[in-house]
């Protein structure tokens, strides 16, 4: 389900948190569906369970997951977490052109670059509206 880089300078946790939103805000992961246990997401991934537990708590801070008590955790259903999400990204974005605007990219260069991104980045496809998406 996720995976673990471990010569990846971002600690664990984070990266559990980031594989799950994408799982979460993409629908892999449906609305009210239970969440893997910590215990045996732990296992899996063989790391220490109070590393999933600390994920699991930033999930529940965000309105990724929500407790069931005695039952475990559970998929919201917030719509907006996508566009959150979405939102996030391009402010991102907006700091990225503001740097290469220091260093005199232009916006030709900035487009010919995500397009190749794009293309770099594995299955790729295009709506009907020829709109770009990345197949997870």
């Amino acid at each position: 389900m996720i995976g673990i880089d471990l010569q990846n300078r971002k600690p664990i946790y984070e990266q559990v948190v980031e594989r799950f939103q994408t799982l979460i805000v993409n629908g892999i992961l449906e609305p009210d569906s239970q969440m893997p246990s910590v215990r045996s997401l732990a296992m899996e991934l063989s790391i220490n369970p109070n590393t999933i537990q600390k994920a699991y708590s930033m999930l529940e801070q965000e309105g990724y997951i929500y407790p069931v008590k005695g039952r475990g955790n559970f998929v919201s259903g917030n719509e907006g977490l996508k566009v959150k999400k979405q939102e996030s990204v391009f402010r991102s974005l907006k700091e990225l052109v503001e740097k290469g605007k220091e260093l005199d990219i232009s916006c030709e260069m900035f487009l010919e670059k995500t397009k190749q991104f794009y293309r770099e980045g594995g299955d790729v496809s295009y709506d009907s509206n020829r709109q770009c998406h990345k197949n997870i």
